[in-house]
């Protein structure tokens, strides 16, 4: 019971309690350029959703055979084989939305949720419980796409679900293209400025539930909060110690 219990937990963490965009702030950029509309937002979140759970099952299941030391170049062609097969399958199949997304689903690759997960959680736990950590985070980073992307959508371009077609043609239907809700939208809003707009009003939405159940608030904290932050100072040091012995030498 208490075995079920924990998975479960590792399972709804990733879309409410430690939402990746909305309360970790993680994966901004991806999250902004593909929130214009729904139906972009739906494709990025499902291909995201595929490699997250994928590679953390393979980096769980070699967990105990990747060493140390080459750890994250290892992660890195685990998740870019997949980002790979599923950038293949989206141009075979969904042409147009291969096209919308353009270069942001194969920067999957570098996205920090996945790669996050997988310094975090897949290389420390069992296949099982990775592979609900990675269905959890990637519902939790569709979840909040959609969200941006339906208020971005319907205000900024007086439509919804416009291009679903793109989607639903795999399952045998092309009647329905989408929705027309205003005639005159409020065009700031599918631009830059406007995903920034959107992106602070629902995060602060999301601060103001999350507080009236006594959690904390999403901060932003820098590299300290990052999965990746011990990594990137052993880098760090590293360099710094090179261009010091160089320096040395030179004197």
């Amino acid at each position: 019971m208490a075995e079920k219990k924990s998975l479960g937990k590792e399972f709804s963490k990733g879309i409410i309690k430690e939402n990746p965009v909305l309360r970790l702030v993680l994966g901004t950029c991806p999250t902004l350029a593909t929130s214009v509309s729904v139906t972009n937002s739906i494709g990025m979140g499902i291909a995201a959703t595929m490699v997250l759970i994928c590679s953390n099952i393979v980096i769980s299941a070699l967990r105990k055979v990747i060493p140390s030391k080459i750890r994250i170049p290892a992660y890195i062609v685990v998740i870019a084989s997949f980002v790979t097969i599923v950038q293949m399958l989206v141009k075979a199949f969904i042409p147009a939305l291969n096209d919308a997304l353009g270069v942001y689903l194969p920067l999957i690759v570098v996205n920090c949720i996945i790669l996050g997960r997988a310094e975090a959680f897949a290389g420390k736990n069992s296949v099982p419980a990775s592979f609900l950590d990675g269905l959890g985070m990637g519902i939790g980073f569709t979840f909040a796409l959609v969200v941006m992307a339906t208020i971005r959508e319907v205000f900024g371009a007086g439509t919804f679900l416009d291009g679903i077609d793109s989607l639903t043609k795999l399952f045998g239907a092309t009647s329905f293209t989408g929705f027309t809700i205003f005639s005159e939208p409020v065009g700031l809003l599918v631009m830059a400025p406007g995903g920034f707009l959107v992106f602070g009003l629902v995060m602060a939405l999301a601060n103001k539930v999350a507080e009236g159940k006594g959690k904390p608030k999403a901060e932003l904290k820098g590299c300290a909060a990052c999965p990746m932050a011990h990594s990137c100072s052993l880098i760090d040091t590293q360099d710094s110690c090179d261009n010091t012995a160089k320096e040395e030498a030179k004197e």
